[in-house]
C-alpha cells in the first residue's frame, strides 16, 4: 500500500468512525469487507467473508458549567443556553405566568444544591434541541451520577418519555415504579393520586393521573384514538403507535393515563407519547 493509499484508507476509517459515534452508535453491527485484491471497504451489513467490528459503547458527553437552575427540570448554562432535561418532569415552580404546583420547588431547591456553579456532562440523545431551541439533555456529575435519574429515584420528578428520544428509558420506567412503590416524594402527595375519568373538570391543570376503562379505537389521519366514552379519550400520535403493544389489548381493561389534560372538540383528551403513561393495572 502507498502513502497515499495509506492516508486514504485512515481518512475513510476515520470518517466512517466518527459518522458512527456521531449518530451514538445505535446501530452497532458494523462489518469490515476486504476483497481479492485486498481492497477495505465497511459496512451496515453482512456479506460473505466479513467481519464485524467491534465498537465502543461509549457515548460522547459534553462539558458544561451551570449558571443557573431554572426549575426541577430546565438549567442555564454558562453560554447562555438553556437546558431541558430528557425524560423527566417536575411540577411547576410559581411564577408571574403560573401558579406553583407541589412539590415544584422542592425539586428546583434539589437541583439547585446539585447543579449551580458545577461542571456537569450532557449527553444527548436523538433530537438535541427541542421547539423553543432548549438543548435536551441527560445531565451527569464528575462523579458518573445520571442527574435525571436521580429526579426520578427520589420522587422529584414523573417520567415523561418524548419518542425518539429513548435512551435509559428501561432504567427510568424501573425507578420510578420503585419511587412509586416507596410513596416517595411527589408519589405521597394528595394532588397527584390516580382519580377515575369522571372526574375530569375544565379546571383540572397539569400532569395528572386517571383511571378508566378504554371501550373503542379510532383510527384517523394523524392520531390514533383510545375512546373511554363520548367525552374523553386518549390520543396516540401514529408515528408513535410502533412503540405501543396492540391497542386491543388496552379494551376492555383498566387502565392508568398519566399525563396533561387538554379539551378538543368538546371532549377530554389526554395525549399519550409511550407506553410508560399508559399502564394496564
Amino acid at each position: 500500500m502507498t502513502n497515499i493509499q495509506r492516508v486514504k484508507f485512515l481518512s475513510s476509517v476515520l470518517t466512517i468512525t466518527l459518522g458512527l459515534f456521531a449518530q451514538t452508535v445505535f446501530s452497532t453491527e458494523i462489518f469490515r469487507i476486504e476483497d481479492a485484491s485486498g481492497r477495505i471497504t465497511y459496512s451496515d451489513k453482512a456479506t460473505d467473508g466479513a467481519k464485524q467490528i467491534q465498537l465502543s459503547d461509549r457515548v460522547y458527553r459534553h462539558l458544561h458549567r451551570v449558571k443557573k437552575v431554572y426549575d426541577g427540570d430546565t438549567l442555564i448554562l454558562e453560554n447562555g443556553k438553556r437546558v431541558r432535561l430528557l425524560g423527566v418532569n417536575t411540577p411547576e415552580i410559581e411564577s408571574r405566568h403560573r401558579a406553583g404546583e407541589p412539590g415544584g420547588e422542592q425539586a428546583r431547591l434539589w437541583l439547585h444544591n446539585k447543579l449551580q456553579d458545577r461542571k456537569v456532562y450532557l449527553e444527548y440523545d436523538l433530537e438535541k434541541q427541542d421547539k423553543y431551541q432548549r438543548l435536551l439533555a441527560h445531565v451527569f456529575l464528575s462523579d458518573g451520577k445520571h442527574v435525571n435519574l436521580e429526579l426520578i429515584k427520589n420522587g422529584l420528578a414523573f417520567l415523561n418519555i418524548m419518542p425518539p428520544n429513548l435512551r435509559h428509558a428501561k432504567q427510568f420506567e424501573l425507578a420510578q415504579k420503585q419511587a412509586k412503590q416507596n410513596k416517595l416524594g411527589i408519589w405521597a402527595l394528595p394532588r397527584y393520586q390516580a382519580r377515575p375519568l369522571s372526574a375530569i373538570t375544565s379546571a383540572n391543570s397539569g400532569w395528572q393521573r386517571y383511571t378508566g376503562v378504554p371501550q373503542t379505537i379510532q383510527h384517523k389521519k394523524r392520531y390514533t384514538y383510545l375512546n373511554f366514552n363520548d367525552q374523553t379519550n386518549i390520543r396516540i400520535d401514529n408515528e408513535h403507535l410502533n412503540y405501543f403493544p396492540e391497542l386491543t389489548s388496552y379494551l376492555g381493561k383498566m387502565v392508568e393515563i398519566r399525563g396533561w389534560v387538554s379539551r378538543r372538540g368538546g371532549k377530554y383528551s389526554i395525549q399519550i407519547r409511550h407506553p410508560s403513561a399508559l399502564i394496564r393495572q
